[in-house]
């Protein structure tokens, strides 16, 4: 038997691409998927996501303000630059679509000047499609009074379902 070493993220990429070897058999999907990944990407495309597969990435947490909100709200779920690196993104923008088909383009530039979330959990709690989830996009506003304009705003998008990197 062959012995190779593969660091997490490749584990994950592994995975997410269908290739499972044993060491990465946690990694491997076996709940519904509530994010694809599709374009400019190194992994095969599409890579798609069920909810523990985002819950494995290092999670991150933003206490920020929004415009939905009542008050500071406390997110937590993976960066939107950590789901760009496991799956090798190599373009400019990001289209974000959620379930209802808004989109929103998003420069990846953002991701990486700016600790954007995929917010999976507000206050400690998952998000439901009720409330904005299973995934919102979140900017770190208060932290960043730069992000507090209509712009940025319409790329909070929520109920994220799919990301086309361009």
């Amino acid at each position: 038997m062959r012995r190779f070493r593969v660091s997490r993220i490749g584990l994950i990429v592994l995975a997410l691409a269908g290739a499972t070897p044993p060491a990465a058999e946690g990694l491997a999907p076996h709940g519904p998927f509530i994010l694809t990944v599709s374009g400019a990407i190194d992994a095969p495309s599409p890579v798609r996501f069920d909810l523990a597969m985002l819950r494995v990435l290092p999670g991150h947490t933003i206490r920020t303000t929004s415009p939905w909100t009542d008050g500071v709200a406390t997110f937590r779920g993976p960066l939107l630059r950590t789901v760009l690196a496991a799956v090798g993104a190599r373009g400019t923008t990001i289209t974000a679509r959620a379930l209802n088909d808004y989109a929103a383009a998003i420069p990846i530039a953002d991701a990486r000047r700016y600790p954007v979330l995929l917010a999976l959990t507000r206050d400690g709690e998952p998000l439901s499609r009720r409330d904005k989830g299973p995934i919102w996009i979140v900017y770190p506003q208060d932290s960043y009074p730069e992000l507090k304009t209509p712009v940025v705003h319409q790329r909070w998008v929520w109920q994220l379902h799919r990301l086309e990197v361009r």
